[in-house]
């Protein structure tokens, strides 16, 4: 008797069509930028509202794996280049473009209406951060390494976007949240475009500040870090509207910025991949903790 394996090989269609739509919406990043959402949003509202906080995460997630459909589908032909994304789903062939843009088209459609569905500025902001990092950001990767600061732009929307859906307001709070994660930007992607530096140039990106993996393009690093920790500890003098923190807590995100510039520091003296990797490393933990932290600096106040 001869058993059917069509079960089984629609199990492992399934799986691989999942893992695709994974890949192509980049689930990872996208967690994390909802996880910043999720914390600006705590950061602003005395009373949490959970069914907002239920559409900020899904759209937030929309927003964000729409950003990255699009860029992929823009990239498809330099990703075949990388041996770090060349096994991505268009690149290798596994979807269709016209699939892919279904996906990213629906992504941003359905995303930007549950934002608006919180209030008409929270769509604005999605709107900008997905038309930046689309139609602005990935264009210009292939130009100048000048496209940094202008892909800082939407990376750094999520953190105020939280406060914005909170609170359908634009002020002074959601633009400390904004220059925090801006300021971030810099020394954790540019860790990243100093390990990748060889097959960015594959592709024809050139990443680093000043175009080289050198002192140089480390001392960029240690000034935007730098600034990161200052803005960080700046509502402890509370400059900055209902978004204030503690004196202890201004100490101990003083103290997460050192790691980070320790490691700055190292990547300086000894210019490996080693250091950079840590450096990048550290960069997660910063903005993943100080995130964590001012949630429960706001609930101890």
């Amino acid at each position: 008797m001869q058993i059917s394996s069509r079960p089984f090989s629609q199990k492992m269609n399934f799986s691989i069509v999942f893992n695709d739509f994974k890949q192509l919406t980049k689930i990872g990043l996208s967690l994390s930028v909802v996880f910043s959402s999720l914390a600006g949003y705590l950061l602003a509202v005395d009373k949490i509202q959970y069914s907002v906080l239920f559409m900020l995460a899904v759209g937030g997630y929309l927003m964000v794996g729409a950003s990255n459909a699009f860029n992929q589908i823009i990239e498809k032909d330099t990703d075949a280049l990388m041996k770090r994304t060349k096994t991505r789903p268009l690149p290798a062939g596994r979807m269709n473009v016209s699939m892919a843009m279904v996906i990213a088209v629906s992504f941003t459609v359905i995303g930007l209406v549950i934002l608006y569905s919180i209030n008409p500025k929270s769509a604005l902001f999605g709107a900008v951060s997905i038309f930046l990092y689309t139609s602005v950001y990935t264009p210009l990767k292939a130009v100048t390494p000048l496209s940094v600061f202008v892909g800082a732009i939407p990376g750094a929307i999520p953190f105020m976007l939280g406060w914005v859906a909170a609170t359908n307001q634009f002020s002074i709070e959601p633009g400390m949240l904004f220059l925090i994660q801006f300021f971030w930007q810099f020394p954790h992607f540019w860790a990243i475009a100093w390990l990748q530096f060889d097959e960015y140039k594959k592709a024809g990106f050139n990443l680093m500040p000043m175009g080289q993996k050198n002192k140089k393009a480390v001392i960029q690093i240690g000034i935007y870090t730098i600034c990161l920790i200052i803005v960080s500890v700046i509502p402890v003098f509370k400059f900055t509207g209902s978004f204030y923190i503690y004196p202890l807590t201004a100490v101990i995100l003083v103290a997460l910025g050192g790691v980070m510039l320790y490691y700055t520091v190292k990547l300086y003296k000894y210019q490996t991949n080693k250091e950079a990797r840590q450096l990048m490393l550290s960069s997660v933990l910063y903005i993943t903790l100080i995130q964590v932290i001012y949630v429960i600096d706001k609930f101890l106040h």
